[in-house]
């Protein structure tokens, strides 16, 4: 654990129902990113009669089913590649990472209990959403595969509350430390005192 003795604490929080709210509002920009190009890439070149021969209720309800396991999953790997990202940041490695799970808001977290660089904690915050967000959906453009397109945009929108901790800090000094809040959605940032 880094010494804070020279450094003033601030507390900086974000509303948990504000940060779904975003999430779901995000979804329209994301649609439009990615779901706009992944059409007309792909869905106008696809004959629809053929679509509809193919389509049976077995293959909704496997597709439903895959589609819900896949999405457990990724939220499982969204906060492990937290975890294993601000890690690779503490001095203390995974014994200063936890995971959990805020059962009010059925939100899973994970929660680095050492302070980080802000720069690093930015990097820990944003790197879920380009993993399993960004470069799903992309991918998907190009080889036109739609599960792979919603589960980059749901992904993509998972991450809603980690663009909006680093909108929370993008402005600090980048070498100022920030503290996960150990009980809400927020941090503490620690600014270093001029000597």
């Amino acid at each position: 654990m880094q010494d804070l003795e020279n450094y003033k604490k601030e507390k900086l929080t974000i509303n948990l129902v504000w940060a779904n709210i975003i999430g779901i509002l995000i979804l329209i920009p994301i649609v439009v990113l990615f779901g706009l190009p992944y059409y007309l890439r792909n869905i106008l070149e696809i004959d629809f009669k053929n679509i509809m021969d193919g389509l049976v209720p077995l293959d909704i309800a496997y597709g439903v089913l895959y589609g819900f396991g896949a999405m457990i999953f990724g939220i499982v790997l969204h906060e492990l590649i937290h975890g294993i990202t601000w890690a690779w940041f503490t001095k203390n490695g995974f014994k200063s990472i936890k995971f959990g799970v805020l059962w009010k808001m059925l939100t899973p977290y994970c929660h680095c209990k050492e302070p980080l660089k802000v720069s690093q904690y930015m990097i820990g915050a944003i790197t879920p959403s380009i993993i399993l967000g960004f470069i799903p959906s992309i991918l998907a453009i190009f080889i036109g595969n739609l599960g792979l397109l919603i589960f980059g945009m749901f992904f993509t929108a998972a991450a809603a509350g980690d663009f909006l901790m680093i909108n929370l800090i993008r402005k600090e000094n980048k070498d100022d430390l920030v503290q996960d809040h150990p009980s809400e959605v927020g941090c503490y940032i620690y600014r270093k005192l001029e000597q």
